[in-house]
Protein backbone atom coordinates (compact mmCIF):
# COMPACT_ATOMS: atom_id res chain seq x y z
CA UNK A 1 0.00 0.00 0.00
CA UNK A 2 1.16 3.37 -1.26
CA UNK A 3 2.11 5.98 1.82
CA UNK A 4 -0.18 8.87 2.78
CA UNK A 5 1.64 12.16 0.72
CA UNK A 6 0.62 14.40 3.55
CA UNK A 7 0.92 12.23 6.40
CA UNK A 8 4.49 11.55 5.09
CA UNK A 9 5.39 15.53 4.66
CA UNK A 10 3.20 16.60 8.49
CA UNK A 11 5.90 13.94 10.47
CA UNK A 12 8.65 15.08 8.20
CA UNK A 13 8.08 18.55 9.71
CA UNK A 14 7.42 19.53 5.81
CA UNK A 15 4.22 20.83 5.65
CA UNK A 16 2.66 24.23 5.97
CA UNK A 17 -1.03 24.73 4.24
CA UNK A 18 -2.92 22.52 2.54
CA UNK A 19 -6.18 23.50 0.58
CA UNK A 20 -9.22 21.95 1.75
CA UNK A 21 -10.25 18.36 0.17
CA UNK A 22 -6.44 17.81 -0.91
CA UNK A 23 -5.58 15.31 1.19
CA UNK A 24 -9.25 13.16 0.25
CA UNK A 25 -7.94 13.75 -3.61
CA UNK A 26 -4.89 12.38 -2.71
CA UNK A 27 -5.83 9.27 -0.70
CA UNK A 28 -8.75 8.20 -3.68
CA UNK A 29 -6.60 8.39 -6.76
CA UNK A 30 -2.82 8.89 -7.96
CA UNK A 31 -2.51 12.30 -8.47
CA UNK A 32 -0.83 14.39 -11.35
CA UNK A 33 0.98 17.43 -9.29
CA UNK A 34 3.80 19.99 -10.43
CA UNK A 35 6.23 22.48 -8.83
CA UNK A 36 8.00 25.53 -10.54
CA UNK A 37 11.82 26.03 -10.43
CA UNK A 38 13.07 29.28 -11.51
CA UNK A 39 15.42 29.29 -14.21
CA UNK A 40 17.53 32.57 -13.15
CA UNK A 41 20.51 30.40 -12.59
CA UNK A 42 22.74 27.06 -14.14
CA UNK A 43 22.15 25.60 -11.14
CA UNK A 44 20.19 24.12 -8.70
CA UNK A 45 21.31 25.38 -5.03
CA UNK A 46 20.06 23.58 -1.59
CA UNK A 47 17.57 25.97 -1.08
CA UNK A 48 15.51 24.15 -3.80
CA UNK A 49 16.02 20.88 -2.27
CA UNK A 50 12.98 20.86 -0.31
CA UNK A 51 11.38 21.13 -3.10
CA UNK A 52 13.11 18.95 -5.02
CA UNK A 53 12.83 16.14 -2.03
CA UNK A 54 8.41 17.55 -2.31
CA UNK A 55 8.40 15.85 -5.93
CA UNK A 56 10.43 12.99 -4.54
CA UNK A 57 8.27 11.77 -1.59
CA UNK A 58 4.92 12.86 -3.95
CA UNK A 59 6.57 10.65 -6.19
CA UNK A 60 7.17 7.55 -3.93
CA UNK A 61 3.26 8.29 -2.57
CA UNK A 62 2.32 6.38 -5.89
CA UNK A 63 1.68 9.59 -7.67
CA UNK A 64 2.99 11.53 -10.35
CA UNK A 65 5.28 14.60 -10.35
CA UNK A 66 6.25 16.93 -12.92
CA UNK A 67 9.05 19.58 -12.54
CA UNK A 68 8.20 22.82 -14.43
CA UNK A 69 11.04 24.81 -15.70
CA UNK A 70 10.26 28.59 -15.74
CA UNK A 71 11.42 29.52 -19.06
CA UNK A 72 8.79 32.26 -19.77
CA UNK A 73 7.96 33.03 -15.83
CA UNK A 74 12.05 33.60 -15.58
CA UNK A 75 11.34 36.26 -17.92
CA UNK A 76 9.13 37.86 -15.92
CA UNK A 77 10.64 37.59 -11.94
CA UNK A 78 8.75 36.48 -9.41
CA UNK A 79 8.12 39.06 -6.55
CA UNK A 80 7.33 37.05 -4.08
CA UNK A 81 10.24 37.34 -0.75
CA UNK A 82 11.96 39.32 -3.19
CA UNK A 83 12.76 43.11 -1.63
CA UNK A 84 13.41 44.58 -5.59
CA UNK A 85 12.66 43.52 -8.88
CA UNK A 86 15.63 41.09 -10.79
CA UNK A 87 17.59 41.64 -13.64
CA UNK A 88 16.07 39.55 -16.76
CA UNK A 89 17.85 37.19 -18.40
CA UNK A 90 17.49 36.61 -22.28
CA UNK A 91 15.93 33.40 -23.66
CA UNK A 92 19.04 31.85 -24.42
CA UNK A 93 20.36 32.16 -21.06
CA UNK A 94 16.88 31.08 -19.98
CA UNK A 95 17.24 28.01 -22.21
CA UNK A 96 20.89 27.35 -21.04
CA UNK A 97 19.59 27.49 -17.38
CA UNK A 98 16.88 25.40 -18.05
CA UNK A 99 18.87 23.08 -19.48
CA UNK A 100 21.56 23.09 -16.94
CA UNK A 101 18.50 22.09 -14.49
CA UNK A 102 16.80 19.66 -16.08
CA UNK A 103 20.08 17.21 -16.04
CA UNK A 104 20.35 17.86 -12.24
CA UNK A 105 16.62 16.84 -11.78
CA UNK A 106 16.82 14.14 -13.30
CA UNK A 107 19.16 12.82 -10.71
CA UNK A 108 16.51 13.02 -8.60
CA UNK A 109 13.22 11.77 -9.94
CA UNK A 110 12.05 8.79 -11.68
CA UNK A 111 11.32 9.22 -15.44
CA UNK A 112 11.27 5.85 -16.62
CA UNK A 113 8.74 3.68 -14.09
CA UNK A 114 5.13 3.64 -15.52
CA UNK A 115 2.34 5.94 -15.15
CA UNK A 116 3.71 7.99 -12.51
CA UNK A 117 7.06 8.56 -14.45
CA UNK A 118 8.67 11.94 -13.89
CA UNK A 119 8.28 14.61 -16.64
CA UNK A 120 9.93 18.28 -16.98
CA UNK A 121 8.14 21.10 -18.95
CA UNK A 122 8.70 24.36 -20.00
CA UNK A 123 5.81 27.28 -19.56
CA UNK A 124 7.84 29.12 -22.62
CA UNK A 125 6.83 26.26 -25.26
CA UNK A 126 2.92 27.01 -24.29
CA UNK A 127 3.68 30.69 -23.97
CA UNK A 128 5.95 31.72 -27.04
CA UNK A 129 2.44 31.37 -29.29
CA UNK A 130 -0.02 33.72 -26.80
CA UNK A 131 0.40 37.22 -27.87
CA UNK A 132 -0.18 39.81 -25.35
CA UNK A 133 -3.89 41.08 -26.34
CA UNK A 134 -5.00 37.47 -26.34
CA UNK A 135 -3.79 36.70 -23.35
CA UNK A 136 -5.36 39.89 -21.35
CA UNK A 137 -9.02 39.29 -23.27
CA UNK A 138 -8.57 35.26 -22.65
CA UNK A 139 -7.04 35.28 -19.34
CA UNK A 140 -6.80 38.67 -17.47
CA UNK A 141 -10.25 39.52 -17.49
CA UNK A 142 -11.37 36.72 -15.35
CA UNK A 143 -9.11 37.84 -12.37
CA UNK A 144 -9.64 41.01 -10.89
CA UNK A 145 -7.25 43.71 -9.58
CA UNK A 146 -8.50 43.80 -6.30
CA UNK A 147 -7.80 39.92 -6.45
CA UNK A 148 -4.08 39.92 -7.13
CA UNK A 149 -3.77 43.21 -4.89
CA UNK A 150 -4.66 41.81 -2.30
CA UNK A 151 -1.85 38.84 -2.26
CA UNK A 152 1.08 39.38 0.17
CA UNK A 153 3.65 39.34 -2.39
CA UNK A 154 1.94 42.14 -4.00
CA UNK A 155 1.45 43.86 -0.87
CA UNK A 156 4.78 43.95 1.21
CA UNK A 157 6.11 45.24 -1.49
CA UNK A 158 3.74 47.86 -2.20
CA UNK A 159 3.75 48.93 1.76
CA UNK A 160 7.42 49.14 1.59
CA UNK A 161 8.14 52.74 2.10
CA UNK A 162 9.99 54.14 -1.05
CA UNK A 163 9.31 50.97 -2.94
CA UNK A 164 7.42 49.71 -5.87
CA UNK A 165 6.68 47.12 -8.01
CA UNK A 166 6.67 47.40 -11.65
CA UNK A 167 3.41 45.93 -14.29
CA UNK A 168 5.87 43.70 -15.13
CA UNK A 169 6.28 41.82 -11.54
CA UNK A 170 2.51 42.65 -10.89
CA UNK A 171 1.49 40.21 -13.67
CA UNK A 172 3.87 37.37 -12.34
CA UNK A 173 0.64 35.77 -10.43
CA UNK A 174 -1.08 36.01 -13.64
CA UNK A 175 1.12 34.50 -15.59
CA UNK A 176 1.96 31.69 -13.19
CA UNK A 177 -2.06 31.10 -12.39
CA UNK A 178 -2.04 30.45 -16.09
CA UNK A 179 0.77 27.89 -15.47
CA UNK A 180 -1.57 25.89 -13.38
CA UNK A 181 -5.16 26.64 -15.92
CA UNK A 182 -2.52 25.28 -18.96
CA UNK A 183 -1.19 22.45 -17.00
CA UNK A 184 -4.91 21.01 -15.54
CA UNK A 185 -6.39 21.47 -19.23
CA UNK A 186 -3.56 19.83 -21.15
CA UNK A 187 -1.93 17.31 -18.55
CA UNK A 188 -4.27 16.96 -16.44
CA UNK A 189 -2.48 18.07 -13.37
CA UNK A 190 -4.90 18.22 -10.69
CA UNK A 191 -2.18 19.96 -7.27
CA UNK A 192 0.02 22.67 -7.54
CA UNK A 193 2.90 22.68 -4.83
CA UNK A 194 5.86 24.96 -3.49
CA UNK A 195 7.27 26.79 -0.86
CA UNK A 196 4.69 28.85 1.30
CA UNK A 197 5.80 31.95 -0.40
CA UNK A 198 4.16 30.55 -2.99
CA UNK A 199 1.17 30.43 -1.68
CA UNK A 200 -0.57 33.73 -3.01
CA UNK A 201 0.74 32.56 -6.72
CA UNK A 202 -0.75 29.01 -6.52
CA UNK A 203 -4.44 29.73 -5.64
CA UNK A 204 -4.63 32.35 -8.05
CA UNK A 205 -4.37 29.69 -10.65
CA UNK A 206 -6.62 27.58 -8.97
CA UNK A 207 -9.02 30.60 -8.54
CA UNK A 208 -8.02 30.86 -12.48
CA UNK A 209 -9.19 27.29 -12.88
CA UNK A 210 -12.78 27.51 -11.02
CA UNK A 211 -13.55 30.81 -12.86
CA UNK A 212 -12.70 30.40 -16.81
CA UNK A 213 -13.47 26.42 -16.82
CA UNK A 214 -15.48 26.04 -13.92
CA UNK A 215 -13.07 23.53 -12.89
CA UNK A 216 -11.29 22.19 -9.35
CA UNK A 217 -8.03 22.25 -8.31
CA UNK A 218 -5.77 21.95 -5.13
CA UNK A 219 -2.72 23.43 -3.85
CA UNK A 220 -0.26 22.59 -0.65
CA UNK A 221 2.50 24.70 0.20
CA UNK A 222 5.76 23.18 2.79
CA UNK A 223 7.47 25.32 5.61
CA UNK A 224 10.42 27.93 4.44
CA UNK A 225 13.60 26.34 6.21
CA UNK A 226 15.33 29.25 8.31
CA UNK A 227 18.39 28.47 10.66
CA UNK A 228 18.36 28.50 14.15
CA UNK A 229 20.99 31.51 14.12
CA UNK A 230 18.31 33.74 12.15
CA UNK A 231 20.75 33.62 8.44
CA UNK A 232 19.36 32.38 5.20
CA UNK A 233 19.07 28.47 4.70
CA UNK A 234 21.37 27.40 1.77
CA UNK A 235 24.01 30.06 2.33
CA UNK A 236 27.41 30.87 3.84
CA UNK A 237 29.81 33.06 4.07
CA UNK A 238 30.89 32.04 0.52
CA UNK A 239 27.40 32.45 -0.73
CA UNK A 240 25.13 29.35 -2.09
CA UNK A 241 25.57 26.49 -1.84
CA UNK A 242 24.83 24.73 -5.22
CA UNK A 243 24.69 21.63 -6.89
CA UNK A 244 27.09 21.94 -9.35
CA UNK A 245 30.43 20.22 -8.23
CA UNK A 246 32.25 23.14 -10.25
CA UNK A 247 30.09 26.04 -8.56
CA UNK A 248 30.37 24.12 -4.96
CA UNK A 249 33.28 21.34 -4.43
CA UNK A 250 31.53 18.09 -3.15
CA UNK A 251 34.15 18.34 -0.55
CA UNK A 252 32.32 22.20 0.58
CA UNK A 253 28.89 20.46 -0.56
CA UNK A 254 29.55 17.96 2.19
CA UNK A 255 30.82 19.92 4.62
CA UNK A 256 27.70 22.06 4.78
CA UNK A 257 25.61 19.30 6.02
CA UNK A 258 28.51 17.88 8.45
CA UNK A 259 28.89 21.44 9.91
CA UNK A 260 25.21 21.33 10.44
CA UNK A 261 24.35 23.26 13.94
CA UNK A 262 22.78 20.99 16.76
CA UNK A 263 19.60 22.95 16.81
CA UNK A 264 19.27 22.56 12.96
CA UNK A 265 20.06 18.79 12.36
CA UNK A 266 17.18 17.05 13.34
CA UNK A 267 15.35 19.64 11.23
CA UNK A 268 17.18 18.80 8.02
CA UNK A 269 17.45 15.62 8.41
CA UNK A 270 13.62 14.78 8.83
CA UNK A 271 13.64 16.84 5.63
CA UNK A 272 16.66 15.66 3.40
CA UNK A 273 16.99 12.24 4.32
CA UNK A 274 15.35 9.36 2.04
CA UNK A 275 15.48 6.71 5.02
CA UNK A 276 12.14 5.32 6.23
CA UNK A 277 10.32 6.59 9.43
CA UNK A 278 11.81 3.79 11.36
CA UNK A 279 15.20 4.59 9.98
CA UNK A 280 15.24 8.43 10.93
CA UNK A 281 13.56 7.80 14.81
CA UNK A 282 16.24 5.08 15.43
CA UNK A 283 19.34 7.48 14.30
CA UNK A 284 17.60 10.38 15.87
CA UNK A 285 17.63 8.38 19.04
CA UNK A 286 21.00 7.05 18.95
CA UNK A 287 22.15 10.51 18.36
CA UNK A 288 20.14 11.66 21.58
CA UNK A 289 22.33 9.48 23.73
CA UNK A 290 25.38 11.06 22.73
CA UNK A 291 25.11 14.63 20.49
CA UNK A 292 28.76 15.43 20.31
CA UNK A 293 29.44 12.51 18.10
CA UNK A 294 26.60 14.30 15.53
CA UNK A 295 25.59 11.41 14.42
CA UNK A 296 22.67 13.47 12.61
CA UNK A 297 25.16 15.39 10.65
CA UNK A 298 27.16 12.65 9.63
CA UNK A 299 24.54 10.27 8.42
CA UNK A 300 22.98 12.98 6.49
CA UNK A 301 26.41 14.80 4.76
CA UNK A 302 27.24 11.18 3.65
CA UNK A 303 23.19 10.14 2.06
CA UNK A 304 23.00 13.59 0.32
CA UNK A 305 26.43 13.68 -0.97
CA UNK A 306 26.32 10.46 -2.14
CA UNK A 307 22.42 11.36 -3.78
CA UNK A 308 23.41 14.78 -5.45
CA UNK A 309 27.19 14.18 -6.69
CA UNK A 310 28.32 10.11 -6.31
CA UNK A 311 29.12 7.59 -3.96
CA UNK A 312 33.23 8.17 -4.87
CA UNK A 313 32.70 11.94 -4.46
CA UNK A 314 31.24 11.18 -0.89
CA UNK A 315 34.55 9.09 -0.26
CA UNK A 316 36.87 11.71 -1.14
CA UNK A 317 34.72 14.41 0.86
CA UNK A 318 35.02 12.02 3.87
CA UNK A 319 38.64 11.38 3.18
CA UNK A 320 39.66 14.84 2.91
CA UNK A 321 37.89 15.77 6.17
CA UNK A 322 39.74 12.97 7.44
CA UNK A 323 43.34 14.50 6.67
CA UNK A 324 42.06 18.07 6.79
CA UNK A 325 40.84 17.72 10.03
CA UNK A 326 43.52 15.97 11.75
CA UNK A 327 42.68 11.84 11.36
CA UNK A 328 44.68 11.16 8.49
CA UNK A 329 48.55 9.78 8.26
CA UNK A 330 50.93 10.15 6.09
CA UNK A 331 49.68 6.12 4.91
CA UNK A 332 46.29 7.85 4.05
CA UNK A 333 48.12 10.85 2.24
CA UNK A 334 50.28 7.91 0.14
CA UNK A 335 47.23 5.76 -0.20
CA UNK A 336 45.56 8.55 -2.58
CA UNK A 337 45.95 8.43 -6.64
CA UNK A 338 47.34 11.82 -8.26
CA UNK A 339 43.66 12.54 -9.07
CA UNK A 340 42.13 12.18 -5.64
CA UNK A 341 45.03 13.87 -4.15
CA UNK A 342 44.40 16.71 -6.43
CA UNK A 343 40.86 16.59 -5.86
CA UNK A 344 41.08 16.63 -1.91
CA UNK A 345 42.65 19.17 -1.72
CA UNK A 346 40.94 21.07 -4.13
CA UNK A 347 40.19 23.73 -2.00
CA UNK A 348 43.35 24.99 -0.32
CA UNK A 349 46.18 26.89 -1.14
CA UNK A 350 48.28 26.10 -4.19
CA UNK A 351 52.05 26.91 -4.57
CA UNK A 352 54.83 25.24 -6.45
CA UNK A 353 58.61 24.57 -6.13
CA UNK A 354 61.08 23.91 -8.79
CA UNK A 355 62.62 20.15 -8.91
CA UNK A 356 65.76 21.08 -9.11
CA UNK A 357 65.98 23.60 -5.83
CA UNK A 358 63.94 21.03 -4.49
CA UNK A 359 67.10 18.43 -5.21
CA UNK A 360 69.37 21.12 -3.84
CA UNK A 361 67.24 20.87 -0.45
CA UNK A 362 65.13 23.89 0.54
CA UNK A 363 65.31 25.19 4.36
CA UNK A 364 62.51 24.40 5.92
CA UNK A 365 62.05 28.17 7.16
CA UNK A 366 62.06 29.38 3.49
CA UNK A 367 59.89 26.71 2.22
CA UNK A 368 57.45 27.44 5.02
CA UNK A 369 57.77 31.59 4.17
CA UNK A 370 58.77 31.52 0.34
CA UNK A 371 57.18 28.65 -1.46
CA UNK A 372 53.86 28.12 0.27
CA UNK A 373 53.61 32.00 2.13
CA UNK A 374 51.96 29.69 5.38
CA UNK A 375 54.03 32.59 7.70
CA UNK A 376 55.01 35.92 6.98
CA UNK A 377 58.25 35.53 8.88
CA UNK A 378 61.26 33.18 9.50
CA UNK A 379 61.04 34.25 13.03
CA UNK A 380 57.11 33.24 13.66
CA UNK A 381 57.68 29.95 11.31
CA UNK A 382 60.73 29.05 13.89
CA UNK A 383 58.11 29.96 17.20
CA UNK A 384 55.73 27.60 15.47
CA UNK A 385 57.94 24.97 15.02
CA UNK A 386 59.23 25.10 18.21
CA UNK A 387 55.42 24.85 19.36
CA UNK A 388 54.56 21.62 17.62
CA UNK A 389 52.18 23.78 15.72
CA UNK A 390 53.67 22.63 11.96
CA UNK A 391 53.40 19.59 10.31
CA UNK A 392 54.95 18.69 6.86
CA UNK A 393 52.52 15.50 5.01
CA UNK A 394 50.95 15.02 8.50
CA UNK A 395 54.68 14.78 10.13
CA UNK A 396 55.44 17.22 13.03
CA UNK A 397 58.35 19.17 12.22
CA UNK A 398 60.78 19.53 15.35
CA UNK A 399 63.80 20.63 13.63
CA UNK A 400 63.83 24.44 12.29
CA UNK A 401 66.66 23.81 10.69
CA UNK A 402 65.97 20.34 8.06
CA UNK A 403 66.78 20.57 4.59
CA UNK A 404 63.03 20.03 2.29
CA UNK A 405 64.15 17.33 0.02
CA UNK A 406 62.56 15.27 -2.84
CA UNK A 407 62.37 12.41 0.11
CA UNK A 408 59.62 14.44 1.30
CA UNK A 409 57.34 14.44 -2.19
CA UNK A 410 54.18 12.15 -1.92
CA UNK A 411 53.79 10.07 -5.42
CA UNK A 412 56.50 11.74 -6.73
CA UNK A 413 54.32 15.34 -6.89
CA UNK A 414 53.60 16.42 -3.57
CA UNK A 415 54.57 17.95 -0.50
CA UNK A 416 52.34 19.19 2.00
CA UNK A 417 52.80 21.48 4.53
CA UNK A 418 50.53 22.23 7.20
CA UNK A 419 50.00 25.43 10.13
CA UNK A 420 47.73 24.08 12.48
CA UNK A 421 44.22 23.75 10.45
CA UNK A 422 45.95 25.60 7.36
CA UNK A 423 47.28 23.60 4.06
CA UNK A 424 49.18 24.34 1.44
CA UNK A 425 49.13 21.61 -1.49
CA UNK A 426 52.90 22.20 -3.49
CA UNK A 427 53.42 21.05 -6.23
CA UNK A 428 56.77 20.22 -8.12
CA UNK A 429 57.56 21.39 -11.43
Amino acid sequence: MKKNFIEELRWRNMLQEVMPGTEELLTSEMVTGYIGFDPSADSLGIGNMVQVMSLLHFQRCGHKPIALVGGATGMVGDPSGKSAERNLLSEDALRYNQECQKKQLEKFLDFDCGANSAEIVNNYDWFKGISFLDFIRDTGKHITVNYMMAKDSVKNRLEREGEGMSFTEFTYQLVQGYDFYYLWKNHGVKLQMGGSDQWGNITTGSELIRRKDGGKAFALVTQLIKKADGTKFGKTEGGNIWLDPRKTSPYQFYQFWLNASDADAPTYFRIFSLKSREEIEAIEAEHAKAPHQRLLQKELAKEITARVHSERDCQLAQEASEILFGKGTLDTLQGLSDEDFVEVFKDVKKAEVDRSALAAGIPVLDFLTLNTQLFPSKGEARRMIQNNGVSLNKQKITDANMNVTPEHLINGRFILPQKGKDYCLVKVV
